[in-house]
């Protein structure tokens, strides 16, 4: 039999964000700009197609092994995001939110979290009342600027390239789930108890 294999974590943030992002227990995700590059095609039958990372998903589906809820929280509503957040095991999701903020709170009072708690990636202005409230705001590369300008931290990545994943592993390194989901994963990838791989 083999001996286990171990790997060093080379990820790192700025220290600053550890203490910000050390009691994050949810997370809320825009769609549109975040999960997705925020191109929208749209035939004569309505929106057929959206593209999404396979990093971001296997983001997602990291916090939730790290006890860290994610959320999704979308102006828009669509049965490709619907497939996608399903395939994810993704059980917090509301389609066709105009009002984020509305929709947030009662969210986050039935979990029994405050905003200290709750991190937020949006990128365009429906997303700054919950980013403005959040105890961790980040936003993706391409981000509007006064989403950018209010941000904790600043992905380098664009919305559906990466950036939903970077915000993920951020918060797993700051809560120190990071190491042990990263030592687990040279072990097997068989993910069948906690659904389909990203």
């Amino acid at each position: 039999m083999s001996e286990p294999i171990t790997l060093q974590a080379t990820l790192r943030f700025d220290e600053a964000l550890r203490a910000r992002a050390r009691h994050i227990r949810a997370a809320i995700f825009d769609v549109d700009g975040v999960l997705t590059d925020g191109t929208l095609y749209i035939s004569e039958v309505g929106e057929t197609l959206k593209a999404f990372h396979a990093l971001d998903g296997h983001g997602l589906k990291l916090l939730a092994q790290a006890g860290i809820t994610p959320i999704v929280i979308t102006g828009r509503d669509s049965p490709a995001v619907r497939r996608r957040l399903a395939d994810l095991g993704v059980k917090e999701a509301v389609f066709g939110a105009h009002d984020k903020l509305g929709v947030a709170q009662p969210l986050l009072a039935r979990l029994g979290l405050d905003w200290s708690q709750l991190a937020v990636m949006g990128d365009d202005w429906p997303d700054l009342p919950l980013l403005t409230r959040a105890g961790l705001a980040i936003a993706p590369a391409n981000a509007h600027p006064e989403v950018r300008a209010i941000a904790h931290h600043l992905s380098g990545l664009q919305g559906g390239h990466g950036a939903a994943r970077e915000a993920c592993d951020l918060i797993l390194w700051a809560t120190g789930h990071y190491e042990r989901l990263l030592q687990g994963h040279l072990q097997t990838l068989d993910t069948t108890a906690d659904g389909p791989r990203a």
